[in-house]
């Protein structure tokens, strides 16, 4: 009876449901086959992604196998024992540079170096043979015989100028030439020092050349810069570029600081516009240090502009506290320009330091302190040669009478 039932139940014609429902059908089936699409390309999408990264992995792993075997072919090790080659040639060098530059600084305060120079020879032969080992070795013993050369000297000078009429004074002279023994907290130390009042005397810096000059510059011996410019006293001035230094080839005679000469030419202004480097200006009867020359202009007005380092002294305090060029730390000669007040100094501290020649002239009550060239550059005149005469230089700074 219920079978029936069911099948007199009355089912909707399928055309008119389908024309009824023809949109509702359609977007069904169009979701189902970009689902079933969609899966497809996912599952594909994973797989080629497991396919590449197994192939990358094993292309890495066969890179490194190949680096690997690279690494014991004979071409990597040739190529690791050239690097060394060059470093052991760039390294040799620079220390063969270094030491006959020492030796030729000696020479230039007629120290005998023929037992060095029998020894650098001897070291520059181990390194022609690139025999490396023998040549380190060799420029050791060298560089502790230059030492004991420079050691010896400092000591010789410093005694020498102890055996004059020494004045045991920490205050300066008021005029002319004065040898002191100047006290500090690191012991006692040999001046000379030149003083001049700047009312009665002007500074002026002279120069060999007329101008800017990048090589074969011309230099000249201080005693000639002293009477050409008709000054009482005189010494070396700015660092350069010794013709004998092979570090100096193609700039020999050369110097890269700011300079103004007495005829009002300025050298080196254009590669100074932003130095860093002290400088001292002179006008009238008045000195202005600067610490660094690029606080300071061109002006032509003035007597004077000189610009070297370290600065040693400023405003009455000691502002060089180490470091620098490892020249600075060995006892040696060392230079300098000062003022206190109008007064102006310049002068030599021997057996010391830079630092040791900052403490000196703090010592003395400068306001202010800058170092000059020294070494085989050192020279000093007061009416004759108190120190020097050295090597030739390219300028020097002068006291004339007004």
């Amino acid at each position: 009876m219920e079978l029936k039932s069911l099948l007199k139940v009355k089912i909707p014609p399928l055309k008119p449901f389908l024309k009824n429902h023809l949109i509702e059908l359609l977007i069904i089936v169009f979701l189902s086959i970009a689902v079933i699409a969609l899966s497809g390309l996912f599952i594909y999408n994973l797989n080629q992604s497991k396919l590449v990264k197994a192939a990358l992995s094993e292309r890495l792993t066969a890179a490194n196998r190949q680096y690997s075997d690279l690494k014991n072919q004979n071409q990597y090790k040739i190529n690791q024992a050239l690097k060394k080659n060059i470093g052991d040639i760039q390294s040799s060098y620079k220390t063969v540079v270094d030491l006959y530059q020492k030796i030729q600084d000696l020479k230039a305060q007629k120290q005998d170096t023929s037992t060095l120079e029998v020894e650098f020879t001897q070291s520059l032969s181990y390194v022609s043979q690139l025999n490396y080992a023998s040549a380190s070795s060799r420029l050791a013993v060298l560089a502790a015989d230059i030492k004991k050369m420079q050691d010896a000297l400092a000591l010789a000078q410093a005694q020498n100028a102890a055996a004059q009429n020494v004045t045991q004074s920490n205050t300066p002279p008021a005029n002319g030439f004065s040898v002191q023994s100047v006290s500090t907290p690191n012991g006692n130390f040999t001046v000379y020092i030149i003083a001049a009042d700047l009312n009665t005397t002007r500074v002026v810096v002279d120069t060999a050349s007329g101008g800017d000059c990048s090589n074969n510059c011309p230099v000249l011996p201080l005693s000639d810069y002293i009477a050409r410019s008709g000054a009482f006293a005189g010494i070396n001035g700015t660092y350069f570029c010794p013709a004998e230094y092979p570090s100096c080839a193609g700039k020999t005679g050369s110097f890269d600081l700011l300079v103004m000469n007495k005829n009002k030419v300025y050298f080196n202004s254009a590669n100074n516009v932003y130095s860093t480097n002290p400088a001292v200006i002179f006008y009238g009867n008045t000195v202005r240090f600067v610490s660094q020359a690029l606080q300071w202009g061109r002006d032509t007005g003035v007597d004077a502009v000189i610009s070297n380092y370290p600065l040693l002294v400023y405003n009455g305090n000691v502002v060089y506290s180490g470091g620098g060029d490892p020249k600075f730390a060995p006892k040696s000669v060392r230079t300098f320009i000062a003022n206190k007040g109008s007064m102006v100094y310049i002068g030599i501290v021997f057996n010391a330091s830079m630092q040791d020649s900052a403490n000196v002239l703090k010592a003395l009550g400068m306001d202010n302190a800058m170092n000059l060239d020294q070494g085989g550059s050192t020279a000093l005149w007061y009416g004759g040669y108190k120190a020097g005469p050295g090597r030739n230089i390219p300028n020097a700074l002068l006291f004339v009478r007004k």
